[in-house]
């Protein structure tokens, strides 16, 4: 199960039997796992790759990133990871799709949130006019 207690207990309540908050759980499971492969395509190719990242030391609101890689991994409904920026990285710990193409497939602006030395969420785009 991967929904903590509380949220188990408001989806009972909320009419739900245990097969059914199984169901859900699952469902999550799977959606976080979606949202995974469609990060890991996003950063798949050369750069550049652009960011609201806020680096020390910077006058500019978005950073141009040469190369870029992600490596994620996921355990019901939670998202991990690691992502490299020219040379230096940082770990992942959740992401999601902000903006898609038309069509729905490709992402156009992802989000992660980044852990240890950025302690922040950071927008991605494969273009700087998206951001």
């Amino acid at each position: 199960m991967h929904f903590d207690p509380r949220v188990q207990q408001a989806l009972r309540e909320a009419g739900l039997d245990a097969d059914a908050v199984a169901d859900a759980s699952d469902r999550a499971a799977e959606l976080v796992a979606r949202d995974a492969d469609r990060l890991r395509a996003f950063f798949d190719g050369d750069g550049p790759y652009y960011s609201d990242m806020e680096p020390a030391h910077s006058a500019t609101a978005i950073q141009e990133h040469a190369t870029a890689d992600v490596d994620l991994f996921t355990h019901g409904s939670d998202l991990r990871g690691y992502l490299s920026l020219d040379g230096w990285g940082v770990p992942v710990e959740g992401g999601r799709i902000l903006r898609a193409s038309e069509d729905g497939d490709d992402p156009v602006v992802v989000e992660l949130s980044l852990g240890d030395t950025v302690n922040d969420r950071v927008r991605f785009a494969r273009e700087r006019e998206d951001l």
